[in-house]
């Protein structure tokens, strides 16, 4: 497999193995429009650049954008999209190696080997991964596509997110394995020795027991078990879960609510997690960009996605360091205004001032520990406002069901209200959920499509039109039907909201950069080209977190608020929408936040 360098244009600059370190660092940094690095996967090339101190600044991941440009309506009639399925189909990411262990599967010795004779053949490895080939037939396919001008966006910022994972898992979250040991041994008791439960756990299961008058056998971790014991004691439960729970009255629902919620810390990220994640001082997360049907990120290792709060106060920065922490303000109403070009939603959301203080430039600033900007506007509230509805929780129980589906209670009184008010935002969750209903794919601001129907979904609704079709085939193709709709319905906000994160962060990680460095004495524990200048350390959904010298969190602050601005303009141009962002600066990730 090789590797690509372009410059800007397009222009094809070098096609290589991979070469030694030195050579390298000189091409990615040195002439003033950087190139463009092409290749099969960011995972397989870019963490030995970085461990190598190099830093790339743009990249083409062929496999991230062969998936776009498969399954997207815009790309659709291209030669790439109707061509039979081929070696780049359900390729399969590469997982990132952890720093200091085994390379990438099938990676080279070193990076580069510029010294050898250059292959004969654009597929010295015979994997059928032509690089040359498939760059090629990528650049044609949004070239003539529908949107090029939006796929191109779309697979730049799914490139560069993938960039910005690896950077992530490189430099890790700070974490304090002396504060999660000290957060366990408060909410669990001592370190149990192997095979046992911790004190606490091993109490509460004793209550469960004598509560259901179970024998000492009976193992709660086991459902069918406690289940059975439930049901013989007259409990009446049906399932575990928390909602259910908690409407019974009996004596196991306080012990086994809070078993519950221990086990799930002491299973998640107990000591176990603590001994094989949290490394050296740092939690180096594995995301999956675009693991997600709508371009959300996944995480296959470490639960990045489900860090839960109980254990963020042992993510603590590094001396003479801080967090900037950010958070996108109601992320998904803001976008399906702008999506529906609705300028009435887009103006509930922009507060009384017009938005002028909610969309604050580079000058902007921090607030000190857990600290929000005094320009952030509420959507929700801004709509009380409006008086489209009496309460904010209406507002938020109306929109998510309108994004969401939600056909039952608050939502389902609050819709006719909503609709009248926005007709256009309205609308087009409406027809994109009828677009599910019938089949039929629907399709991001950028051009990520969501998958058709499968063939079990064809089967059961033609079995609902046969002659001998009974009420339960009707039924089920109904219900089949609805629940195609609310994935469709959700499918063009969720996926746009993820589209306008990969640009903010493509967008931040490039301002951060440009801050530039601080004096030596200054360095955080990260490792090169990191270790003193800003990085981002942190990545869910609609949040991110900046790990930076102390010196430069106020303008950390401003660039990740232009930053916010500028994908907003990126995908929607002078459309009259903001996207505020909440701003903490704090010394540990738990303060972040109330």
């Amino acid at each position: 497999m090789r590797v690509i360098l372009t410059r800007a244009g397009g222009q094809q600059a070098a096609v290589a193995s991979m070469p030694e370190p030195g050579d390298l660092r000189a091409d990615a940094a040195g002439p003033p429009t950087p190139p463009r690095w092409t290749w099969d996967d960011t995972n397989r090339w870019y963490p030995r650049l970085l461990s190598d101190g190099v830093r790339v600044e743009r990249a083409h991941d062929l496999r991230l954008a062969h998936a776009i440009l498969r399954s997207s309506d815009l790309s659709a009639d291209t030669t790439l999209a109707t061509a039979p399925p081929g070696p780049w189909d359900g390729l399969p990411p590469v997982s990132p190696p952890q720093p200091g262990g085994a390379a990438p599967p099938d990676a080279p010795a070193t990076l580069f080997d510029l010294g050898q004779p250059a292959p004969s053949s654009s597929d010295p490895d015979g994997d059928g991964l032509d690089p040359v080939a498939e760059l090629g037939a990528q650049l044609d396919a949004i070239a003539s596509s529908a949107g090029p001008a939006r796929l191109r966006l779309l697979v730049a910022a799914e490139s560069a997110g993938a960039l910005a994972a690896a950077e992530m898992q490189h430099v890790g979250l700070p974490w304090r394995t002396d504060v999660h040991d000290e957060i366990l041994t408060e909410a669990l008791g001592p370190r149990p020795r192997p095979g046992e439960r911790p004190a606490k756990l091993e109490a509460l299961v004793h209550r469960i027991r004598e509560a259901l008058d179970a024998p000492p056998t009976l193992n709660p971790d086991s459902h069918p078990d406690l289940l059975r014991a439930m049901e013989y004691a007259g409990v009446g439960a049906r399932s575990l879960r928390k909602w259910e729970l908690e409407k019974l009255d009996h004596p196991v629902v306080a012990p086994l609510l809070e078993y519950k919620s221990l086990y799930r810390l002491y299973t998640a990220n107990g000591w176990s997690w603590l001994d094989t994640w949290a490394r050296a001082g740092r939690f180096r997360m594995e995301y999956v960009v675009g693991g997600v049907v709508t371009g959300r990120w996944a995480s296959t290792g470490g639960g990045a996605l489900q860090l839960p709060h109980s254990v963020r106060r042992a993510v603590v920065a590094d001396p003479g360091w801080q967090f900037v922490v950010a958070d996108a303000a109601q992320l998904e109403p803001r976008v399906l205004a702008a999506l529906a070009r609705d300028e009435h939603m887009a103006a509930a959301g922009r507060g009384p001032d017009g938005g002028t203080s909610a969309a604050a430039g580079p000058g902007a600033a921090a607030n000190g520990a857990g600290g929000a900007s005094a320009g952030d506007v509420d959507m929700y509230a801004g709509i009380v406002a409006a008086g489209v509805v009496e309460t904010r929780q209406q507002a938020k129980v109306g929109m998510l069901g309108a994004m969401y589906g939600g056909t039952t209670g608050v939502s389902a009184q609050v819709m006719p209200r909503l609709a009248k008010a926005f007709p256009q935002a309205i609308d087009l969750v409406e027809s994109a959920a009828r677009a599910g209903e019938r089949g039929e794919v629907v399709t991001t601001r950028l051009g990520r499509s969501s998958p058709r129907p499968g063939s079990a979904w064809a089967a059961t609704q033609s079995r609902a039109f046969d002659e001998d079709a009974g009420a339960d085939d009707a039924s089920r193709a109904r219900s089949q039907t609805r629940a195609w709709g609310r994935f469709t319905r959700n499918f063009v906000v969720q996926g746009t909201a993820a589209e306008w994160a990969l640009c903010w962060i493509a967008s931040l990680r490039r301002r951060l950069w440009a801050l530039g460095t601080v004096p030596g004495d200054a360095a955080g524990l990260a490792p090169a080209p990191f270790a003193d200048r800003p990085h981002l350390v942190f990545f869910l959904h609609d949040e991110v977190v900046i790990h930076t010298p102390a010196a430069l969190a106020a303008q950390v602050a401003a660039e990740t608020r232009a930053a916010a601005a500028e994908a907003g303009r990126l995908l929607f141009g002078d459309f009259p929408v903001t996207f505020p962002v909440t701003v903490a600066t704090v010394d540990s990730y738990a303060d972040a936040k109330d």
